[in-house]
């Protein structure tokens, strides 16, 4: 189950207005972010357009490409990791709520924040494998094993930055709380 409403970005900023670094942190990432989602939707729509491209290419002219399947999966991981954050910003993500009902506003905001706790030490971990895998993958100038041969430091790259904005809107979701905002 997903979420209800809680406040994005923007309303964490001016939740949080008592501390002015987490609330410039709260607008400048709600910017990225936005920026981000356009485009990761763009990149969903050339994946569909280069996949699509593909099928017809095949069926109608009988011409197999080499690079549109990578290419595509390229697009995917990029908007995928990519917009992580903003999807974590609206809560977005999919959770398990059995106890929601079961527990009290300020024993549910206790939850919510041990959740963010759990969830920011798991990302920073993931965060910190995925850019040792992307300089790796850049230092030793790997390609993936098509004929197209792109460099793997792409997706490993979109992979770690994206892990690394999910992590600090995690630390965010965290700090609110600590800094005087409330939880809604």
């Amino acid at each position: 189950m997903i979420h209800g409403p809680v406040p994005d970005q923007g309303e964490s900023a001016s939740i949080a207005a008592g501390n002015t670094a987490v609330a410039m942190l709260a607008r400048a990432l709600s910017v990225c972010n936005n920026i981000i989602v356009a485009f990761a939707a763009l990149a969903l729509i050339a994946a569909c357009v280069i996949l699509s491209y593909s099928v017809l290419g095949r069926a109608v002219f009988h011409s197999p490409n080499y690079w549109q399947d990578e290419a595509a999966v390229f697009l995917l991981v990029g908007a995928t990791f990519m917009s992580s954050a903003y999807v974590q910003s609206q809560r977005g993500h999919v959770s398990i709520e059995a106890f929601v009902g079961l527990l009290s506003a300020r024993a549910n905001s206790i939850r919510l924040w041990l959740v963010d706790v759990a969830s920011f030490a798991f990302c920073t971990f993931f965060a910190w494998k995925s850019w040792t895998l992307a300089h790796e993958a850049y230092v030793d100038g790997q390609v993936s094993n098509s004929m197209w041969s792109p460099p793997l430091a792409i997706p490993y790259g979109l992979m770690a930055l994206g892990m690394t904005l999910l992590c600090v809107q995690l630390l965010l979701q965290i700090l609110i709380p600590l800094t005087g905002g409330a939880r809604r």
